[in-house]
């Protein structure tokens, strides 16, 4: 069974809780956070310097912050698929 890996090749910071993400198979996503910016982990990328901080995990290939957030790319790239669910999630992570 095949099961794809993505990786992230290049981030930038679009706007306020927006990002694109560029993978290795040339797919660009402009994704918006903002929904999923709740909770201990979450929460502090609310504050815009901190959201600027995002970068790529060299060693994994995540999008990581500095206080230990991140994403896995594969959730990135999938992101209109899974970002109802997340929203749900995040409801309860206060």
């Amino acid at each position: 069974m095949y099961h794809p890996i993505y990786k992230i090749t290049s981030i930038d910071i679009l706007n306020k809780y927006c990002i694109a993400i560029k993978f290795s198979d040339g797919a660009r996503k402009e994704i918006d956070l903002e929904p999923i910016l709740i909770g201990e982990m979450y929460g502090p990328l609310r504050d815009e310097k901190m959201f600027s901080k995002a970068e790529i995990d060299p060693e994994v290939g995540t999008l990581q912050w500095p206080n230990g957030a991140d994403f896995d790319p594969a959730v990135l790239y999938h992101w209109e698929d899974c970002v109802n669910e997340l929203t749900k999630r995040a409801s309860g992570w206060h």
